[in-house]
């Protein structure tokens, strides 16, 4: 969808592998990646800049027009551009070596593991804003986009995340929103390995 990610691999080799300066506080592999905890994302720039999983969207209201604080983890692709809950929003790209899904029922479910067939980072296009709470402070807030689920995917979840080409990377950071809405596209089949996800503690990252 992706509602868990994981990262193991040093952040400094993300850095490397973009050309951009490595963040000097270095995290320990994380398997368990949740929303409302800190992830690294790639801002404009590019830079590598430390964000909330998940936005407490500007600007979006119920029907009787009191806005709406419920955090907002996903959004999907086909309304990103045209919803009044984003507007004004930045883009940046959430990286990762995987992500986790679930299937079956309550108590019986099997967890499973998503990554690159050839082991490389995944590039979660995403939207960005910065939140500031009412004594001040500002944190940096992230939503992962995303679309319909390739073949790969489709027999386990009904939505994946859209994942960039390193090469468009710079094209969402920072592209005429035409550009943008041309890369939220489903990856094509066969580049994803599925697997059970087995010796993870589901408690924390």
């Amino acid at each position: 969808m992706p509602g868990r990610i994981f990262l193991t691999r040093p952040v400094a080799e993300i850095a490397g592998i973009l050309g951009i300066p490595a963040p000097e506080n270095e995290d320990q592999p994380r398997r368990n990646i949740q929303p409302g905890q800190e992830i690294w994302a790639i801002a404009a720039g590019p830079t590598l800049r430390r964000m909330r999983w998940g936005m407490l969207p500007v600007g979006r209201t119920n029907a009787r027009g009191r806005p709406v604080m419920e955090t907002i983890v996903n959004a999907r692709s086909e309304t990103v551009f045209d919803k009044s809950a984003f507007a004004d929003v930045g883009r940046c790209v959430v990286p990762a070596d995987g992500w986790y899904e679930w299937t079956g029922k309550a108590r019986r479910k099997t967890a499973w593991s998503i990554r690159a067939k050839n082991g490389a980072p995944l590039w979660f296009a995403a939207i960005s804003d910065l939140w500031r709470a009412p004594d001040g402070r500002e944190m940096w807030q992230v939503a992962t986009v995303t679309c319909p689920p390739n073949a790969d995917v489709e027999a386990i979840h009904d939505r994946m995340g859209v994942l960039l080409d390193p090469a468009d990377i710079g094209r969402w950071l920072d592209g005429e929103e035409a550009v943008a809405r041309s890369l939220l596209n489903t990856l094509p089949e066969g580049r994803l390995m599925i697997e059970e996800a087995i010796g993870v503690d589901w408690s924390g990252a």
